[in-house]
């Protein structure tokens, strides 16, 4: 690891430390910390800020971050859209959030994404992007900073989202599929914090799962690790987005649940589920939960069988794999408990003891946020260095 990015990180992880405390965390030579510190406030990364507290002889000086530091965090789901600035900390300046469809194609969405941007710095929260990051709804090369083959996001096939934002905000820009940067985020400030081995599974339109192995995101040798919501979970079951069937998410997510609602409420079996199509002509994943709340069985046995399949699929990993957490997040963990319960019940009993012993399966504890804190993480590891 190098001086800078040692300095930097643990500036951003832990706040202003003074020059002794650094030395003494990086075991490095002071007068090397000294010179390294001297390019870093050169170049605009870092500022002395006056005396630390006496411990006794001469005070060390206090270095931070520099107050201008800042990130862009954009976090792109299948309808919506939530783009945050933080400081060189990853404390958040600013945010807007809104609709927004991914199948609308690359040009409207990244258009769209700048022009949220460009509000956000009319109305005084940065004058200059240190760095971008953003998580997108489908398989990223994370090396080229392209989707690959997306299976919701027609027309975004190897569209160079970084290099077109890199280019239209003038800064450097990271990257990833969108569960990864929320696995990214959980372990930073979430609940997976000081977890390195961790599965995060987000659970909305459809289903992914980010990968931390030893601290690091696992992403596989072209980017698509952890896509769980195709595996086959059985033979000749329903038409899946990517063309296969029976895939996880063919059974559960947003879009799967809405269409089962339906079947529901037109089959009789749901009273609450009918008078709400009734209502509205259209039901939705929080129709479920509302139904679920106030006791309609139908809902509540939609919402368990959708926390089996999951549960099943996530007790595989677990034996395979052996995390230490697993965090549950996304749009549908918004089914609470509920939900969680069911998944923990499968993936105790069909995993090892050895396995499951000590594995806490959890909600994620940022919820919405879990994404951009992971995108503003990314940015800054591009910018302060972090070795590959």
């Amino acid at each position: 690891m190098s001086v800078r990015y040692g300095v930097l990180s643990l500036l951003r992880d832990h706040g202003p430390l003074s020059r002794a405390e650094l030395s003494g965390r990086l075991e490095v030579p002071r007068p090397r910390l000294l010179a390294e510190l001297d390019r870093m406030v050169a170049a605009g990364h870092v500022l002395e800020a006056g005396p630390a507290l006496s411990r006794g002889g001469r005070r060390s000086t206090l270095v931070e971050l520099h107050p201008g530091v800042r990130f862009a965090a954009v976090d792109l789901d299948t309808d919506w859209v939530n783009v945050e600035i933080t400081d060189g900390r990853l404390e958040p300046v600013a945010s807007r959030a809104e609709a927004c469809d991914v199948r609308s194609g690359p040009a409207v969405v990244l258009e769209r994404i700048g022009e949220l941007l460009h509000a956000l710095r009319a109305q005084g929260h940065y004058a200059r992007l240190s760095a971008i990051g953003i998580g997108v709804p489908g398989p990223v090369s994370f090396r080229d900073g392209v989707p690959v083959s997306p299976p919701i996001m027609p027309g975004w096939d190897r569209f160079p989202v970084r290099d077109e934002l890199a280019r239209a905000h003038d800064c450097p820009v990271v990257v990833d599929n969108d569960v990864n940067v929320m696995a990214l985020g959980e372990q930073h400030s979430g609940v997976a914090r000081a977890v390195d081995d961790l599965l995060f599974v987000k659970i909305g339109s459809g289903i992914g799962c980010g990968i931390q192995i030893h601290g690091r995101i696992y992403r596989g040798a072209e980017g698509c690790a952890g896509d769980i919501g195709h595996l086959q979970v059985e033979a000749g079951g329903p038409v899946c987005a990517c063309g296969s069937t029976g895939c996880l998410e063919a059974y559960f997510g947003a879009t799967a649940l809405a269409r089962d609602a339906m079947a529901a409420a037109r089959s009789g079996r749901a009273p609450a589920l009918a008078e709400r199509l009734a209502a509205t002509g259209v039901l939705t994943a929080e129709d479920v939960a509302a139904g679920a709340t106030a006791g309609d069985i139908a809902c509540v046995n939609l919402i368990r069988e959708g926390g089996r399949r999951v549960g099943q699929a996530l007790a595989t990993l677990a034996n395979f794999m052996n995390p230490s957490m697993i965090v549950i997040g996304g749009g549908l963990a918004g089914l609470g408990h509920l939900l969680l319960a069911e998944i923990r019940s499968v993936v105790y009993q069909r995993s090892l003891p050895l396995a499951t012993g000590n594995l806490p399966v959890v909600l994620s504890e940022l919820g919405s946020r879990a994404g951009v804190v992971g995108a503003a993480l990314l940015a800054s590891e591009l910018v302060y260095g972090r070795p590959s």
